[in-house]
């Protein structure tokens, strides 16, 4: 199954609409992951043009969204044989920062992160999909690989076109591939 994967859209504010790129990106995908800071349900229903869409909302950002059956506060989905969980912001107790590339194995490394990820889950995961911080992160701890798609229209914060990533699931594999819209 090939899954798009996508975060922190921030519209209105941190863009007036999706870039079309993400349509390109996304053409052929079976589904659309989106991981939170959406606003408002159309930015779901012009995705949902591509492929079908499951969210996870942010309470704070996404209140316009609670009553759409698309948005949960996190997801966990069975596909392929692997079980991911889909959040939001991904909140590491010990740890009250955004989740950075490398700051888990900076301040956290005697961790249990399956562990980590069965307590905020309750369910054991291979696969997590975050959002909040705008930055890709892409890692892999005791064998659960920790994805932040980045944003398509807050590159690291500030307001430039981003990221998306395509997560392409078998039984037994996975494969990931980030990719820059601005290029």
């Amino acid at each position: 199954m090939r899954i798009g994967l996508i975060s922190d859209t921030h519209i209105p504010g941190g863009a007036a609409k999706i870039p079309e790129a993400v349509s390109k990106v996304f053409s052929g995908v079976d589904l659309i992951l989106h991981s939170g800071n959406i606003y408002k349900p159309s930015i779901l229903d012009q995705l949902e043009t591509i492929a079908p869409v499951k969210a996870a909302g942010s309470v704070d950002r996404d209140h316009q969204c609670w009553d759409d059956p698309r948005v949960e506060e996190k997801l966990i989905l069975n596909i392929e044989g692997h079980r991911i969980g889909v959040v939001h912001d991904l909140i590491l107790p010990g740890w009250g920062g955004d989740v950075y590339p490398g700051s888990i194995e900076a301040y956290l490394p005697d961790i249990s992160i399956p562990s980590l990820m069965e307590e905020i889950f309750g369910t054991p995961v291979d696969i997590v999909i975050f959002g909040h911080s705008c930055r890709v992160t892409i890692e892999e701890h005791d064998e659960i690989l920790l994805i932040n798609p980045g944003s398509p229209t807050l590159r690291n914060q500030l307001r430039m076109i981003g990221h998306v990533a395509i997560l392409d699931l078998k039984p037994g594999e996975r494969h990931l591939q980030s990719i820059d819209l601005s290029g």
